[in-house]
């Protein structure tokens, strides 16, 4: 199943550079992996945000909800997921 997930992300000024530094690359490293494995198809940034607009492609609702739960920065993010399915005009076929 696709879905389209749009990820906010708001660190605390307070939290320690150090940890934010560590929790960021840990996110890089596990976003990589993911989009090596073909579970995270697309990343793209929103330009002049800490945001980003994603497009997964995982077997449900349950394999989406443990991967975004997982992230590093996920107790810092404002997530919103939408599920996608073929437009009957599209020329590309999903999969």
């Amino acid at each position: 199943m696709l879905f389209m997930v749009q990820m906010q992300v708001n660190i605390p000024a307070t939290l320690d550079k150090a940890v934010a530094d560590q929790l960021k690359k840990d996110e890089k490293e596990m976003s990589q992996k993911l989009q090596r494995e073909g579970k995270w198809r697309d990343l793209w940034r929103v330009v002049g945000q800490y945001a980003n607009v994603s497009i997964f492609n995982v077997s449900g609702n349950d394999e989406l909800h443990n991967i975004l739960s997982a992230l590093p920065l996920y107790p810092f993010m404002t997530i919103s997921v939408t599920p996608l399915t073929q437009h009957p005009s599209a020329i590309a076929q999903i999969g």
